[in-house]
């Protein structure tokens, strides 16, 4: 009675689009979910049902695609999912995390130390452990 307690209002995939839009972000729908993007950087947005939506991993738009970075051992580079390949340069690196960082606090999420502190890449691509489980590895004088 005397203490009411504001109900939060969960807001909808095509309200939290729409919060993008009003921040800078352009949308533009794809096969499935939404693209999002700013500047050369860009992610994927899925509805997932729940209070936000699920970010796919995010990376330069390369063409009319997303490269996402891909760690070669020797160097950091974009890699699209049709095989192209750009090298990450420092710009690159900086522009990607501006980028999800603005993104996440548009959206509302935590965003987590570990994650803050730089870039992340999935995917690595070293030349010695290619073929490394598959019983004896090519040698690179063979």
């Amino acid at each position: 009675m005397f203490f009411r307690r504001e109900k939060t209002r969960v807001l909808s995939f095509d309200e939290h689009i729409q919060l993008l839009k009003q921040t800078g972000f352009s949308a533009q729908a794809v096969t499935g979910g939404t693209r999002i993007t700013k500047g050369h950087c860009g992610a994927i947005l899925k509805d997932a049902g729940g209070a936000h939506p699920e970010i796919g991993k995010a990376g330069i738009v390369i063409g009319e695609e997303i490269g996402n970075l891909v760690d070669g051992g020797y160097q950091k580079f974009f890699q699209t999912p049709s095989g192209r390949k750009e090298p990450a340069q420092a710009s690159h690196l900086t522009a990607l995390h501006d980028f999800e960082e603005d993104l996440k606090e548009s959206l509302g999420l935590t965003s987590l130390y570990n994650q803050s502190l730089g870039t992340t890449s999935d995917l690595h691509l070293y030349d010695r452990v290619s073929d490394r489980d598959r019983g004896v590895p090519k040698r690179p004088w063979e």
